[in-house]
């Protein structure tokens, strides 16, 4: 069977890559199953035997029904097929999450896988510690392969992508405003970044598993760590731990994540320069500073903490892991009140550099925003001035900044909406914005009725979070131009 071109969009090729997707998926879910046997969780094992039989059939069906020679990809397949990906991953990925231990419904379990491949890290599982470790180890492997990406993983491995059609995936999947190649092919700069990210999950493992997390603990939040996730073994998160040693550990490899990988490469080959001359990165740490003295001292005023160190650690790492959309919980900042709890909502906004693994607004989009509207200040008193946005040195199109404006309007639209729909689900104002912007920023922390799980939220509000998700994953456009006209109709 071939499928019919829709408005000359190529339906074959896309079929048939998420069909290889699929059984990619199928071979990721062997690793849970693995640990299923080494725990000895035999009926948890038969959930994943029965998810990977789905779905690797459904991947085998749908690329039995797509043989075909043309291969041809556009913009418009490659943002299609993109889209999809991220829906369908999630949509197997949810089948362990029903069958196994966790035992969740249809709109729970897609909540939960969603989360996991976006690297939100909300969670709709009352109690991780419940779970088995295979389901847990999933949760973790969602992080690990949905934080680079999972296109940008295909791009790496998979040779026949290494073309025009790579360079449509890599577009539509890597966050950014701007699209630096590491290297001239696009297999190569997929690999590349694979290589970094593969690394530092590495170094992570090792550190972790030196302080007081087993080594399953560790994979799991090194997993989630690097990938800016926040899924946690424990329903304290870190905070279960009751360790400045982990904290100060992934305070500093979050902070990394959050960085542009691209920048992260160039340090490894030995150019470290190129990382302190980037605007976005200075920015970044300047924003991450700012916001922990802030913090901190507002902390202090209130005689919370008695000692500087658990002061100067818990900031640290409740900044660096909010700003990163990591969303883990190294203390109870529930009860932070005023100043503290509104920079913290401001960092969820605008999230870390573009090309990391993290969600949020990003910096560069901040530069950007707060640099032009520096020049139509300066244009109120000199109209017949002409000043450019510069980031890096670099002249930025007019094009890419009104871009860059309309995504803050879209994505302040979108805050928007989402807040009035889980308001009518019985959320107050308050607890339904923060959960608005925690899932389109990708972040995961709660506050209120979702401060421990978000377990309790209607299905209404949970199918509303994983649009968000996905929106937030995908930076809003991926997703929104699929519901034009002119998306359907080339001409």
């Amino acid at each position: 069977m071939i499928f019919p071109h829709k408005g000359n969009i190529n339906f074959n090729v896309i079929f048939r890559i998420l069909g290889l997707l699929l059984q990619i998926e199928a071979g990721f879910m062997l690793i849970p199953l693995a640990v299923c046997y080494i725990y000895s969780e035999y009926a948890e094992s038969v959930s994943f035997l029965i998810s990977i039989a789905i779905t690797a059939g459904c991947g085998l069906l749908l690329m039995l029904l797509t043989k075909s020679r043309d291969n041809d990809m556009g913009k418009r397949e490659g943002i299609l097929l993109t889209a999809l990906t991220w829906v369908l991953f999630s949509l197997f990925g949810m089948l362990p999450f029903i069958f196994g231990s966790a035992d969740l419904d249809v709109a729970s379990a897609y909540f939960e896988t969603m989360s996991g491949f976006t690297t939100t890290g909300v969670s709709a599982i009352a109690s991780v510690e419940d779970v088995a470790h295979g389901t847990l180890m999933w949760r973790a492997i969602t992080h690990f392969v949905g934080g680079m990406g999972i296109i940008l993983f295909t791009l790496a491995v998979i040779p026949m992508l290494n073309k025009k059609s790579g360079i449509q995936l890599f577009n539509a999947e890597v966050t950014g405003i701007t699209h630096d190649k590491v290297r001239p092919r696009i297999s190569h700069t997929a690999k590349s970044l694979w290589a970094i990210y593969f690394l530092l999950n590495s170094v992570l493992i090792v550190l972790l598993w030196i302080g007081p997390m087993n080594l399953f603990d560790s994979v799991c939040h090194a997993f989630s760590a690097i990938a800016t996730g926040g899924f946690s073994t424990k329903n304290n998160s870190i905070e279960a731990y009751n360790s400045d040693y982990v904290k100060i550990v992934l305070s500093v490899f979050m902070f990394l994540s959050g960085a542009n990988f691209g920048l992260l490469y160039y340090v490894v080959i030995g150019k470290p320069k190129s990382l302190f001359k980037n605007d976005t990165f200075r920015w970044y740490t300047y924003i991450v500073i700012g916001a922990v003295v802030i913090i901190a001292v507002r902390l202090w005023l209130t005689g919370r903490y008695p000692d500087v160190e658990s002061l100067i650690v818990d900031t640290v790492f409740q900044v660096v892991t909010t700003i990163t959309t990591t969303g883990f919980v190294g203390s109870d900042y529930l009860q932070w009140q005023g100043l503290a709890i509104m920079v913290i909502l401001a960092i969820m906004i605008v999230g870390s550099c573009a090309g990391s693994t993290a969600g949020g607004f990003k910096i560069d989009r901040l530069v950007v925003f707060v640099r032009n509207f520096k020049n139509e200040l300066y244009k109120i008193i000199h109209p017949n001035t002409v000043k450019a946005v510069r980031v890096n040195g670099k002249v930025l199109q007019p094009e890419l900044v009104s871009k860059t404006n309309t995504f803050l309007l879209v994505y302040a639209l979108l805050i928007f909406v989402g807040t009035a729909i889980l308001t009518e689900t019985g959320a107050s104002f308050f607890d339904s914005l923060f959960m608005a912007i925690s899932t389109l920023s990708n972040i995961g922390l709660g506050y209120g009725v979702s401060g421990s799980s978000f377990a309790g939220i209607s299905d209404v509000g949970k199918w509303t979070m994983s649009v968000l998700m996905l929106l937030g994953r995908l930076e809003l456009f991926t997703v929104l131009i699929i519901f034009t006209k002119h998306f359907w109709n080339k001409k």
